[in-house]
This record gives C-alpha cells, sequence and structure tokens, in this order.
C-alpha cells in the first residue's frame, strides 16, 4: 500500500509557490519538501486542514491511494 502525496500538482494548478503555501498553513518550506517528496510518515489532521483550506480543496485531491 502507498499514499501519493499530490501537492506539487494542486500547487501548480494554483500557481503557488512552496514558500507561500508554506507561510500560509504554517508548515516550514523544509517540512513541504518532506510531504511534496513523499517522505511524510505522517499527517496530522490539523495539517491537513490547513492545506485544505488554504488549497480550496478536500483531502482526496491532495492524497492519492496507490496499490503496490
Amino acid at each position: 500500500m502507498a499514499i501519493v502525496v499530490r501537492l506539487d500538482v494542486e500547487l501548480a494548478r494554483r500557481k503557488m509557490s512552496v514558500g507561500e503555501f508554506a507561510e500560509r498553513v504554517g508548515l516550514t518550506p523544509a517540512n513541504v519538501a518532506v510531504l511534496k517528496n513523499g517522505r511524510a510518515k505522517a499527517v496530522r489532521f490539523s495539517t491537513l486542514d490547513a492545506i485544505c483550506r488554504v488549497l480550496d480543496c478536500q483531502p482526496g485531491d491532495v492524497l492519492q491511494w496507490v496499490d503496490d
């Protein structure tokens, strides 16, 4: 089982920089990079909530399950 983080796709669709996104969500750019690169082991619901609020999207727009 693999969860793919599609954050880069959503940022590109909105023409939003990582720096702007990080500031608006309340994360460091380094932590955004961890999410974007698929190295995150977990995501807090409060962080997911902030991501969805900033991007005006649903969790399924950012996270995708892919069968191994």
